[in-house]
Parts: C-alpha cells; structure tokens; sequence
C-alpha cells in the first residue's frame, strides 16, 4: 500500500489513483455535479481557503509519490520493462493541474452554501498555528519520503506509546476525530478497485476476474491495509506536531471536532478520492496496456 496526503485535518492514503485515461495517457478531471449551481463569491472563497490551506504544495507531494508509486508499479508487474516510457506515462497521470482541477471542483461543491463554516476553516488556517501546523505537516511528509526517516518516526513512536501520556492519548484523539484510519482504509479499497476497473477496461484483464472477484479480492486486503494504515498514522502524526505544545496541539484537535472543522474533514476526503480513484484507474489501464505490449 502506497501512503499519501496530510492536507490539514486529514490523511489519505495514496495508493494507485486514477480517471479516463486518453490515448496520452492523461488523466482527466471528473465532472463535479452542483458545482455549477455556486456564486462568484462562494467560490472565490474555496479557492482561497485552498490557497490558505496550501493545496498546491500538498499536491506536488502526492505527485512525487506517485512516480514513486508508478516505479513499484513496474517493479512487481512488468519488471525492468516499462523505462523511460512507463515514467512519462506514470507522469501524464499525476499532472499536478488535473489533480488540482478535480480537487477544487469537488471541495467547491462540498462546501456550496457553507459561508459561516468557510469563514471558520479560513480564521483557523490563517492564523499563525493553522499556519505552523500546515507547515510541519507539509515537512513531516516531505521527510518521510526517506525511507530511514520513517523507520526512525515508526520506532520514536513506539517508543512514545509504549510510555502513554498525555501526548500519546492527543495524537490518538486527533486521529479518532478525523476519522483517519477507517476513512483512509475506505479510500484505499475504493483505489485498488479503481486499478482493477481500469486493468478490465483494457479488455486484457475483464476474461481473468469478473466484478464479483474484483470486489472479493480488494475485501481481502482490508485487513492488511488497516494494519499499514494504523503504522504509518502515528509516526506521521508525532513526527509532523513534535514541536507543538500539548496545548496547541489540543487547539488543533478542538477545531478538528468543531462543526466546522468536520465539515471540512469530510469534505477534503471527499475532494481528495475525486483526484485519486480516477488516478487509480488511469494506472490499471497503463498498467494492462504495459503488460499486454510484453505479451505480443
């Protein structure tokens, strides 16, 4: 399983993520139902909070993940096979403008008619925690992109929770009011369907596995993706608010079970599977097409 996103109140979990996929292999952004029905103003006020909330520097993020998901990709389905033409292809896919695009259209029509929360999320983010934590967040994901400093992350957290504590009983808090385990253990089925949706629309994948099977073999993962999901929260988690006070971070779980700070957790986990299920299934179809040009 491929670990994502920190934006703000949430975790996802990128795994392959994917959309209608062209003959170039680009993804294209999925088509928001009621974003056409939003005022001037009420969207000139989500793509601010997108700026507050430093959506772009999140994105790059998840798109050097996931060229480093799509050499995983080759290494145990086309070994040494797929080259320079699979990491363009690989990069199409994560086009940092589609991902943006299909992200503000979907928190756009989330958050339709939600002014007084909007006006929320902005106080919080753009005050200076919001912006510490926004920060550390960023540079904790950054960080763990090295695979020493995650082992280090994943034993400093044992560490801590073998002691408990006050710190231990906020991180796990914060968790539980983000709903960060159980939201990302759904997307990321919902993800590894995607892939197969789009290894079958291919038409070199529909005659091996039948929906039926699909959907039995992604339940299946369920249990490990928990437990990988469950290992790479809480190290993330302590390692990205280290610096913060039991007191900030208590703000921060505060706003997290705020009205308006669950309207926003749902709304960016929503925001984020319109940018990664159609990246899912862009990747099952490259991946098939890859694998049925070795066949010929």
């Amino acid at each position: 399983m491929k670990k994502s996103l920190f934006g703000a109140v949430l975790l996802m979990v990128a795994l392959p993520l994917c959309a209608g996929l062209t003959g170039a292999g680009r993804v294209e952004a999925e088509t928001v139902a009621g974003q056409d029905g939003l005022s001037g103003a009420e969207r000139a006020a989500v793509d601010n909070l997108i700026a507050v909330m430093r959506i772009d520097q999140v994105i790059e993020v998840l798109r050097i993940e996931g060229m480093d998901y799509g050499a995983s990709i080759e290494d145990e389905m086309f070994p040494e096979a797929g080259g320079s033409a699979w990491q363009a292809t690989v990069a199409r896919i994560y086009d940092p403008e589609v991902m943006t695009r299909a992200f503000s259209d979907r928190l756009a029509s989330e958050l339709e008619g939600k002014a007084a929360d909007i006006d929320s999320m902005q106080a919080f983010f753009a005050a200076p925690l919001g912006q510490r934590v926004l920060q550390l967040e960023l540079d904790a994901r950054r960080s763990l992109l090295d695979d020493d400093t995650q082992a280090a992350a994943e034993l400093a957290w044992a560490d801590l929770a073998a002691q408990g504590g006050v710190r231990v009983d906020l991180l796990r808090r914060f968790a539980e009011v983000n709903d960060l385990v159980e939201a990302n253990v759904m997307g990321a089925l919902n993800s590894n369907l995607a892939f197969y949706e789009g290894m079958a629309g291919t038409g070199s994948f529909a005659g091996e596995m039948s929906e039926d099977q699909m959907l039995s073999d992604v339940w299946a993962q369920e249990p490990d993706i928990r437990q990988q999901t469950e290992d790479w929260v809480y190290p993330y988690l302590n390692l990205a608010y280290s610096s913060l006070s039991d007191d900030e971070l208590q703000a921060y779980v505060d706003f997290s079970a705020s009205a308006a700070g669950q309207v926003l957790n749902a709304a960016l986990f929503s925001s984020f599977d319109a940018v990664f299920v159609p990246i899912s299934r862009a990747l099952g179809a490259a991946a098939a097409v890859q694998m049925k040009g070795q066949d010929i």
